[in-house]
């Protein structure tokens, strides 16, 4: 891996460093955008690389390698969970806030474990339950 960086040109490394300022929702945003607008996708070499490290435990790995983020409850700090969950998913307040009132809600689906791991610290800081199915 090292010697790609040093191959890459000032430009290249300049959106590289771009890239690794952004917080985890922008990071997915910028992706999307990236899969819909030149009809790309960056699950194929993700898949492809966990593959190889998995072994004969493949099947159960891959199971442990997507999570879907469901809020269990909004807990007693309401707008401090509603504030997390606009970060987390992009929605708008009435969204986020009818998400934290009416549980249990999945936020996110088909999200990588440390993502979601994340996703599940921030809510949890701000007050809410959250399982990771």
């Amino acid at each position: 891996m090292a010697d790609a960086a040093a191959t890459l040109s000032k430009e290249e490394q300049a959106v590289i460093d771009a890239l690794e300022k952004l917080n985890v929702v922008a990071l997915n945003n910028v992706v999307k955008y990236m899969e819909t607008t030149y009809g790309i996708s960056a699950a194929a070499p993700v898949a492809v690389a966990a593959a190889p490290a998995a072994g004969g435990g493949a099947a159960a790995e891959d199971e442990k390698s997507s999570y879907n983020v469901e809020l269990a409850d909004g807990g007693a700090q309401k707008i401090a969970v509603i504030k997390v969950v606009r970060e987390i998913t992009g929605w708008p307040l009435g969204d986020a806030k009818a998400a934290t009132d009416a549980p249990p809600k999945v936020l996110k689906e088909n999200v990588p474990k440390a993502e979601a791991e994340e996703m599940k610290k921030k809510l949890e800081a701000a007050g809410a339950k959250v399982n990771l199915k």
